[in-house]
């Protein structure tokens, strides 16, 4: 089983003492309008994950239960479905009836994608195939979609769009998104040729290991130059494994997100051999003061520049093999834009600069036939694009594709 690795904290349980619960609000800070379906999560110890959480009504307001009409709570976040930032509070008394406003999403915003990669030319990744095997991707006006399989058992095999998730959109927006500011987000390539491969099914957050080796199968087989896993977890899979093999004999690239287990070492299928696994960072000064992203800033620092960090919730390992941005990015979700963290976010960042630069490889990308030694090209391409930002082979590998 897989999970995508997007970052949302959890509760253990709930705080002891009498079932009085407290009553929160949550705004817009533009207009003061209500944010339904935010989750909200209340640590009065963060260190045992011991709170509560909630999810807003239309009005914003949630009930959480903390033992009283007042509790001092060592970490309060509330992550917003879309339009909003999240927002991250410490050391605070929260009493019922009080109000928390979210800094609204707005365009243009220079997060860490845009500072370190700016916006894709219309052209970028033109020519080049991505699957994206995730919860489905899409619709949304700023995406194309060109097709896919839904490989989950027993749903509709044309069904291949987001299964309510948002992950699997957000992912494709980052890579191939067509929107353009004030109203719109563009992704790193934008030229590409985006398809969607929906392993997730409707109201889960696990994949089997069928669904994930099958929707790599139909990936290289629908001649995608590229697939990008956003997921991860649970032990080694030889289907799984075996289908990563199968898809680099046919010449593909297989770009897996490292997973968000705060340091853990790499998760599977990014620690096979042949996988591209990717590690977050993040650089100060591209989220809100106040967002849930300051809560994945740790060290190390870069040498080359401190304002970057490698993502306290990233994974890191010997099979690192890239990092990139994966804090606080702004993509497409349904219904509008979302700001997401993960390892899940940093893969697609780099599997769209790969399309960028085998766009720009015609040798690589028309005239080498589909076998191992152009996946190798393409992975070679990739990889020595990369520059050392200072963190070591562990959290970086070969460092940031640029």
């Amino acid at each position: 089983l897989a999970r995508p690795p997007m970052i949302v904290q959890s509760v253990k349980k709930a705080a002891a003492g009498p079932a009085l619960r407290i009553s929160l609000r949550i705004v817009s800070k533009k207009d003061a309008t209500p944010v339904a379906g935010a989750t909200v999560i209340a640590f009065t110890d963060f260190a045992q994950g011991i709170g509560a959480q909630g999810k807003t009504n239309t009005q914003g307001k949630v009930l959480l239960s903390l033992g009283g009409s007042s509790a001092k709570v060592q970490r309060l976040y509330v992550y917003p479905l879309r339009h909003c930032w999240g927002l991250l509070k410490k050391n605070i008394t929260v009493t019922s009836g009080d109000s928390f406003a979210l800094r609204p999403i707005s365009f243009p915003f220079v997060d860490s994608l845009a500072q370190f990669y700016g916006a894709g030319a219309a052209t970028d990744g033109s020519g080049v195939k991505v699957g994206v095997i995730d919860t489905g991707s899409g619709p949304h006006p700023d995406l194309v979609i060109a097709g896919g399989e839904n490989t989950v058992p027993g749903e509709l095999p044309t069904d291949f769009h987001d299964n309510g998730d948002r992950h699997g959109t957000h992912v494709a927006g980052i890579i191939g998104a067509r929107g353009t500011a004030p109203t719109g987000r563009t992704g790193v390539a934008p030229g590409t040729t985006v398809m969607s491969f929906r392993v997730f099914g409707q109201g889960t957050d696990e994949a089997s290991n069928f669904a994930i080796a099958k929707a790599i199968d139909r990936a290289a087989a629908a001649n995608c130059d590229l697939i990008n896993m956003s997921l991860g977890g649970g032990g080694h899979d030889e289907a799984i494994s075996s289908a990563i093999a199968d898809a680099r004999a046919k010449g593909v690239a297989v770009i897996i997100a490292a997973g968000n287990d705060d340091r853990s070492q790499v998760s599977f299928p990014a620690s096979d051999a042949r996988a591209i696994a990717v590690s977050a960072i993040g650089r100060k000064g591209t989220f809100p003061t106040e967002s849930t992203e300051k809560g994945d800033v740790a060290r190390p620092f870069a040498s080359t520049d401190a304002r970057n960090f490698i993502a306290a919730f990233s994974n890191i390992g010997p099979e690192i093999d890239v990092t990139g941005p994966g804090v606080g990015i702004v993509s497409t979700v349904p219904g509008g834009y979302a700001s997401m963290s993960g390892t899940s976010m940093a893969c697609p960042v780099v599997t769209g600069f790969a399309a960028r630069l085998l766009a720009g490889n015609s040798a690589i990308l028309n005239s080498m036939p589909r076998d191992e030694s152009r996946s190798d090209a393409i992975i070679q391409l990739l990889l020595t694009s990369a520059k050392l930002l200072g963190f070591g082979a562990d959290f970086e590998g070969h460092g940031l594709p640029k």
